[in-house]
């Protein structure tokens, strides 16, 4: 048998959040979208996330509701709708950590907080609570602050991955790019593998940091990506309970932030993120372990963690570039410099996954590529399919 030439409405490459969830949203649509990934499904920035799907109020911090607290006010309720079977993605079967997460501050922050988060445009996303309702962990005599319940929630991400892995499997494949080429036949990107041809309506790079060295090879020079690096901080622990939460000191930013998960093991680990991880990125890891159980002593002294052990996992958030390196504002999907049928998207977080689709599917209406073909999907069947990634936790802690 000759070389094939499958023709097919979408070609996606990167398995993170924002291609499984473009996957799952484009197929569900009638599109003949196939996916492909060159290591395991949600590997590196998808598989380091927290798991937090947010509605933006840790951004209005600074005191102000600015524009990314705005675009993403509505996620929590959108990923809610999936959860449940009544969204655009169906995401039953994943596993929900928390309903909830928390806030708490000190009480030199309480008149302050008071106000601010009693304001219209914060009013339902975020709510203080009495003492009888707060978490485990700040269930102590000892504390002193304020603390709010905010409309947040959290997701396992691995069970995330493989759930919307799970929905379209016979569209993932695996790609070995010692055996492919993504090239520009005139102003049109096609995949050449061993023996087939992928010819895509739309191309559409979801690949995190990759989307760099894949807009290269295509010889365009635009979107332009930057890199905003931080340093997470895992201990695994013999404390039971779980928790939630950012801690605020009067930063723009949470000082702190805590989310709980479990090895295979089913030992507990807290991972840390906020300023400790952002302010972190390039310092050694020893010394950060350092300040993390300072931080941990420091903020919530009455929890005995008994015996630790500590790693660390130094990440590159990918994103457009943007002045300064700021966070960018929302999902971004740009269409490639000279190429007529390819897309570059960054969903910047992970809440943000269903705005990330919901662009791509409005800029491929406003293109008129819309559903056409219905390609045998046989010829990349000896590709194999990729894994899951595995959870940091897991491959850090022996």
């Amino acid at each position: 048998m000759g070389r094939q030439t499958l023709h097919t409405d979408i070609a996606i490459f990167g398995g993170g959040i924002a291609g499984l969830w473009t996957l799952n949203q484009l197929r569900n649509c009638g599109y003949s979208a196939v996916l492909f990934e060159q290591r395991a499904l949600g590997s590196y920035q998808t598989i380091g996330s927290q798991g937090m799907i947010h509605g933006g109020v840790k951004y209005a911090l600074a005191g102000a509701w600015s524009g990314s607290s705005q675009t993403i006010s509505a996620m929590p309720d959108t990923w809610r709708q999936c959860l449940t079977g009544e969204g655009k993605v169906d995401l039953r079967g994943c596993r929900v950590l928390s309903e909830h997460f928390y806030l708490w501050s000190s009480a030199a922050l309480q008149s302050r907080l008071s106000s601010f988060f009693a304001s219209k445009l914060l009013r339902g996303r975020v709510g203080k609570i009495a003492a009888g309702e707060y978490p485990a962990a700040l269930d102590s005599a000892d504390f002193r602050g304020q603390v709010y319940r905010l409309t947040d929630l959290v997701i396992d991400v691995p069970s995330l991955l493989s759930t919307l892995a799970s929905r379209h499997r016979e569209a993932i494949f695996a790609i070995d790019w010692r055996h492919a080429t993504l090239q520009r036949e005139g102003r049109r990107a096609v995949l050449t593998l061993a023996d087939c041809t992928v010819v895509p309506e739309q191309l559409l790079l979801t690949a995190g940091a990759g989307n760099e060295s894949l807009i290269g090879t295509l010889d365009s020079r635009s979107p332009a990506m930057q890199r905003r690096p931080l340093q997470q901080v895992l201990v695994r622990h013999q404390y039971p309970e779980s928790f939630y939460g950012h801690c605020i000191d009067g930063s723009p930013a949470p000082r702190l932030t805590i989310s709980s998960h479990r090895c295979r093991d089913g030992r507990p680990v807290w991972y840390l993120g906020g300023e400790l991880a952002t302010a972190g990125a390039e310092e050694d890891p020893a010394k950060l372990i350092d300040k993390a159980r300072a931080e941990l002593m420091e903020l919530l002294p009455w929890i005995d963690f008994g015996e630790t052990e500590w790693a660390t996992v130094r990440l590159d958030r990918a994103e457009p570039r943007q002045a300064a390196l700021l966070r960018p504002d929302s999902a971004f999907v740009g269409r490639l410099d000279g190429v007529d049928n390819a897309l570059a998207a960054w969903p910047t977080k992970l809440t943000l996954g269903p705005d990330l689709a919901d662009e791509i599917e409005r800029q491929l209406v406003a293109a008129d590529v819309l559903p056409r073909h219905q390609p045998d999907l046989a010829p990349l069947a000896g590709l194999g399919r990729p894994p899951v990634a595995t959870a940091y936790w897991d491959t850090l802690f022996p």
